[in-house]
């Protein structure tokens, strides 16, 4: 080989592998920060996680009513499931609370027509006597009817309450009519009712009640208070528009239990620098007793874990932590929520933002935040990147989820990614509420939105804040 030869080899050899080095250079260059959300957006827009996790807690757990050996299991399954998602911490804090145990329910129509009904005992209803009622029925259009009529004007009957819950995206039409259910039994007892059935806080037609929380009030006669479904409803009200009277046998046997202690579940993916600084996300992982919970509120338990997952498995994770908090028994008032805010009140500051998931399984249509002005410039970002999803910006005057109200209530920002609700309430609190009604590409678009949401505000590069 002459000399020129070998000089061109050379050459040749140190710049190959100077492009060679080059083009390593490029590959591993960091991602911006759009890039990265961008794309992790993208990888929760096609991931069945979300489903495969909902799967699971409504194969392996059902219903699990606070204070139930279901409760207790599902605990179990979301501290192991946490765990074999790769969270960095799992624990669990307790939360204790009064029990209710669902009993044997009946209703009939004994006259003037002879028709079984379908009914559900409201949580923490006390029971009939054990022979039951039997008794005329008044019927009063809505609460305030009832609240307004004379003193006696339900003494010894059983009050029906027949307002219908209107249908609404945002669910707007849960707030008038729950109040029947809320206060129902308490406002009856104050007409001389010996019970309350009221129309089933629902848009449905099947003939599925729906339970959910009622309240008493101290100095005022515990009554029974049930739920009838709405067909049935229906069915009583063409009754009294013949004018007849009417009269109902009622039968409920639930009655309240012990003391229980359960758990609020947490799980966080550890921030790459400031690592006290979480975002909390989360829902709910307690349901009522008639169905398996996937809609209210396993879907939000499902698309939190596995957002937290998505961005844990990230090269480039968030300056800040992202906490998922699966809270206990929401249903019957918040319990773990509240217990959840007294344990943190003192690091409220480190808690820098949250949004809850808890209304359904709905595609997300928008969101709105609750923060201060200097905040709005991460909230821009997060507009930009939701955009492609179909969700709009709205407003910087969001509402807390539920189990995030009592933090908000502290001073916590939060924000509110809204999911379209048109039917949520067709299942809500029902038998009827199950994994089929779930579509796997809705809870993936919610996934990639909490995504987005989370990793901005937990990378934020100052702390948001009211």
């Amino acid at each position: 080989m002459n000399k020129t030869s070998f000089l061109f080899i050379i050459f040749f050899t140190l710049n190959f592998f100077a492009v060679v080095a080059e083009g390593a250079s490029e590959t591993s260059k960091p991602q911006s920060e759009t890039e990265v959300v961008a794309s992790l957006r993208d990888k929760a827009l096609n991931s069945h996680l979300a489903f495969d996790i909902l799967e699971s807690l409504t194969t392996e757990v059902g219903a699990r009513m606070a204070g139930t050996p279901q409760d207790a299991l599902a605990v179990k399954w979301g501290v192991e499931k946490l765990k074999s998602l790769g969270f960095d911490k799992v624990w669990t804090e307790p939360v204790t609370f009064d029990t209710w145990i669902r009993k044997e329910e009946y209703a009939a129509i004994v006259s003037p027509y002879q028709h079984e009904i379908k009914i559900t005992a409201l949580g923490f209803s006390v029971p009939t006597p054990e022979q039951g009622i039997e008794a005329e029925v008044v019927h009063f259009k809505s609460i305030e009817d009832l609240s307004q009529s004379p003193k006696d004007s339900a003494k010894g009957k059983i009050v029906f309450i027949s307002r219908k819950m209107e249908r609404f995206r945002d669910g707007k039409g849960y707030g008038p009519a729950v109040k029947a259910r809320s206060n129902g039994a308490v406002e009856a007892a104050k007409k001389g009712a010996v019970a309350v059935v009221i129309r089933s806080i629902g848009t449905d037609s099947h003939r599925l009640p729906h339970t959910g929380m009622m309240r008493y009030k101290e100095g005022v006669n515990k009554v029974p208070a049930a739920a009838m479904s709405n067909p049935d409803a229906d069915l009583l009200t063409r009754i009294f528009a013949r004018k007849k009277t009417v009269k109902m046998k009622l039968q409920i046997n639930s009655h309240a239990g012990p003391k229980y202690t359960s758990q609020n579940v947490i799980g966080e993916m550890t921030g790459s620098e400031f690592t006290n600084e979480k975002v909390v996300i989360g829902g709910h992982l307690d349901s009522w007793d008639l169905g398996t919970g996937a809609v209210d509120d396993g879907a939000g338990v499902a698309i939190t874990m596995a957002a937290a997952k998505i961005i844990g498995d990230s090269k480039q994770r968030p300056k800040r932590t992202i906490r998922v908090v699966l809270w206990a028994n929401e249903e019957q008032g918040l319990v773990g929520a509240k217990a959840y805010a007294k344990r943190h009140k003192d690091d409220l500051e480190n808690h820098i933002t949250g949004a809850e998931s808890d209304f359904g399984a709905g595609k997300i249509y928008a969101f709105a935040s609750r923060v201060a002005e200097d905040n709005l410039a991460v909230v821009k970002k997060m507009a930009k990147l939701m955009k492609p999803l179909g969700i709009e910006y709205v407003d910087n005057e969001a509402g807390p989820g539920p189990d995030l109200i009592p933090m908000y209530e502290l001073g916590m920002s939060v924000f509110s990614l809204r999911q379209d609700g048109t039917d949520y309430f067709d299942l809500h609190h029902t038998a009827d509420d199950t994994l089929d009604k779930v579509k796997p590409e809705n809870l993936a678009q919610n996934v990639a939105a909490y995504v987005v949401f989370a990793y901005l505000a937990a990378n934020s590069e100052q702390k948001i804040s009211r």
